[in-house]
């Protein structure tokens, strides 16, 4: 029987968001489940939708012995301090040199993680456990969709595999392949060729949605293509929202083949470059979203708003009130906005009681220049504890901790606010407060994709709206300046340009 050391750190980095990730955030997980050590992640994470899960329950149905070493995952922000990284990787490692020889190695990462004093940090965790386990124990570890993948990563893991899907509705399925792979390298008496190909442009969020062309399309050609040429794929459309030099779409690959595998990999980057304009998304204006989904929504049929550039998904707080200020000037019938982050009036909210009407400042709580809190009379609707389980294909089984939540109406708008981050993707989260949400007119979600899964099966229609906020649905609208020369920065847009440096 082998022993696979199992463990995870995941945090997407928005380097342009305004806040950091510090250890507390890990330690408290929110819509995460929090930082777990040793055998206890079996137990805390079984039964969610999460890649760990699904690799422990791999390992444990193929006969093998798990020994649990650090997991912990924190919703996007900017830059994962020093200290976290530190102290969560050091332990992770420790555990690991303490469970002595181990016949592989199974990490849950996310790939697009850059720290205070990194730009790779997946591929400084990859380091770490390398250095521990030496270089015969395979090394495989699951990816996010949205990896920024590097050479560094590539070169240190044996095997990587990514998400399918966005909404993520495969992340414990993608934790079951990386499972397998890895048993499969432990058979094996030589290492799997591979290959990264990436990509020569960036595209948003919104666009990657694997709900939507060309995604769609572009995952079916992947498994086909994994099919005929004996490979294990994954294709990574990126997270655009940080500023490095390996920030990136990329299509990687792994096989007993190099040919085939160097094949494989470059008919599918192939096809995703040809897919170029069909990545292009079409944005609208907050009043001219409104008006429009004032007219075309309907109770049992609403139009879901996507408040993508304040996405928690993305780094954004969920904070940001420009969506929210445009439904309550246009007041339309059966609007609800949430989830909007707001601790001290979710407080204010419970220390008033059901009923009471008061004068709110909403919102706008990160301190963006020129934003300011939303301020105006609301009664307060309903309130709640934040503590339930989500229902939804994404999040299903994610026992949720938000802090005190509320329900604030203005005119036919109302509000639903919570106190710890977390983006819109499930419809537990309006329940939790009372609110069923297909009997909305107008839904008005923080999120980028993510929703699909649970709200787009309500939705006449959608729409994604360019609310401000600090994760632009534009790349080009961001101040990079460590990108890779030459890439495009949307969509047959234009390519960047590093900034002179003063001599």
């Amino acid at each position: 029987m082998a022993v696979i050391a199992v463990g995870g750190f995941q945090h997407e980095t928005n380097t342009f968001a305004p806040s950091k990730a510090d250890y507390a955030t890990f330690v408290q997980g929110g819509a995460w489940p929090p930082l777990t050590e040793g055998e206890a992640i079996a137990a805390r994470l079984g039964g969610a939708n999460i890649p760990a899960a699904g690799a422990l329950a791999a390992l444990h149905a193929a006969g093998q012995r798990t020994t649990g070493l650090v997991w912990a995952a924190a919703s996007p922000t900017a830059h994962v301090t020093e200290d976290a990284f530190e102290r969560i990787v050091g332990t992770l490692t420790q555990r690991l040199a303490q469970a002595g020889p181990v016949d592989g190695v199974y990490l849950d990462l996310h790939g697009a993680m850059v720290t205070e004093h990194l730009d790779d940090g997946d591929g400084e965790i990859l380091a770490r456990v390398r250095c521990v386990v030496g270089p015969r124990v395979p090394i495989v570890a699951s990816l996010d969709l949205h990896a920024n993948v590097t050479q560094r990563m590539l070169s240190l893991a044996d095997g990587m595999v990514a998400y399918r899907t966005y909404p993520h509705v495969d992340m414990k399925a993608t934790g079951e392949r990386a499972a397998h792979l890895l048993l499969a390298l432990r058979e094996r008496d030589t290492p799997l060729a591979h290959a990264l190909r990436p990509l020569d442009f960036l595209t948003s969020l919104s666009a990657q949605s694997t709900w939507i062309e060309p995604g769609r399309r572009l995952y079916d050609l992947l498994a086909a293509i994994e099919r005929e040429e004996d490979t294990v794929l994954s294709f990574t459309p990126g997270f655009p929202l940080a500023d490095f030099p390996e920030c990136q779409m990329a299509v990687l690959g792994y096989g007993a083949d190099a040919a085939r595998v160097a094949r494989a990999v470059e008919r599918l980057a192939h096809a995703v470059a040809d897919a170029e304009p069909e990545f292009v998304v079409d944005l609208h204006a907050p009043d001219e979203a409104v008006a429009r989904a004032d007219a075309h929504g309907a109770v049992g049929a609403p139009v879901v708003l996507a408040d993508t550039q304040d996405n928690p998904g993305a780094g954004g707080n969920g904070d940001t009130t420009g969506l929210l200020a445009a439904l309550i000037a246009a007041n339309p019938p059966g609007a609800v906005l949430g989830l909007l982050i707001d601790r001290a009036s979710a407080a204010q909210a419970h220390a008033l009681g059901v009923g009471r009407e008061a004068r709110f400042h909403l919102g706008e709580t990160s301190g963006l220049p020129g934003h300011v809190p939303l301020a105006g009379e609301f009664e307060v609707q309903a309130l709640a504890d934040g503590n339930f389980t989500c229902t939804g294909p994404m999040f299903e089984g994610f026992a949720m901790t938000l802090g005190p939540m509320a329900v604030l109406a203005h005119g036919n708008v109302r509000v639903v606010l919570a106190s710890k981050k977390v983006q819109a993707a499930d419809q537990a989260m309006f329940r939790h407060v009372g609110i069923e949400p297909g009997r909305q007119r107008i839904l008005a979600l923080k999120s980028s994709a993510h929703f699909r899964a649970d709200f787009a099966p309500l939705a006449r229609e959608i729409l994604i709206v360019a609310a401000p906020g600090p994760a632009p649905a534009d790349p080009a609208a961001l101040p990079f300046r460590r990108l890779r020369p030459g890439l495009r920065l949307r969509p047959l847009g234009p390519a960047f340009v590093p900034p002179r440096t003063e001599p």
